[in-house]
């Protein structure tokens, strides 16, 4: 149990340093100055965990309790400002990272939001917020439709995750079993995603 929670551990900063690196690179190229960057990076890291903190009164928010997610959120920064060959390396770790954090927080969230009493609608929802809502402060933030908007199977990979999670909670499967398949059937379909480039339908190809 405690090298599974180390896992879960690891995983989760890491999905948060994946996060911080995309938001702080999307900061440094629309030009913000050295503390933009800094908010970014640890918005995006930390703004959907926050969110669901805040929603469920779960105070203070982890993200801002914990000073490792300030840390890690600064290194991202850091890195995406001075070191781009660094960067170069860290590509596809990153992306895959990513993909990792998406399923950890969707299911991460999801399983807060139930624990502390809330029904299912609203462990769905703040496990895809969990997931996603540090991008789309960011893509505000940057005067930009967020990219969760945007055809990408991102979002929508979160929320399913989650549904697996709050349904086998709702038939009584052991958590053991639940927690898992939430994480796995959201990695599968991000990294399936990645590789194939699916894409949901928009209603501007049609009119094409």
């Amino acid at each position: 149990m405690i090298n599974l929670h180390s896992l879960y551990t690891f995983i989760d900063l890491a999905g948060t340093f994946a996060f911080a690196i995309s938001g702080a690179v999307a900061a440094r190229d629309k030009g913000l100055d050295v503390f933009g960057v800094l908010v970014v990076s640890f918005t995006v890291a930390c703004g959907g965990g926050i969110i669901r903190d805040v929603c469920i009164g779960a105070i203070p928010p982890a993200g801002l309790s914990d000073w490792r997610y300030l840390l890690v959120s600064v290194i991202a920064a850091i890195i995406a400002m001075g070191l781009s060959p660094l960067m170069k390396l860290l590509d596809r770790p990153v992306i895959l990272f990513d993909a990792l954090g998406l399923s950890l927080f969707a299911v991460s969230g999801a399983e807060k939001a139930l624990s502390f009493g809330h029904n299912n609608e609203v462990a769905i929802l703040l496990g895809m917020i969990t997931a996603v809502g540090g991008g789309v402060i960011r893509d505000i933030f940057l005067n930009r439709i967020p990219v969760i908007f945007e055809k990408e199977i991102y979002a929508s990979a979160a929320l399913l995750g989650a549904v697996v999670v709050v349904a086998g909670h709702s038939w009584g499967i052991p958590n053991g079993w639940v927690s898992p398949a939430g994480f796995i059937i959201c990695l599968v379909i991000r990294l399936l995603a990645l590789k194939y480039h699916w894409k949901l339908p928009s209603f501007s190809e049609r009119k094409k």
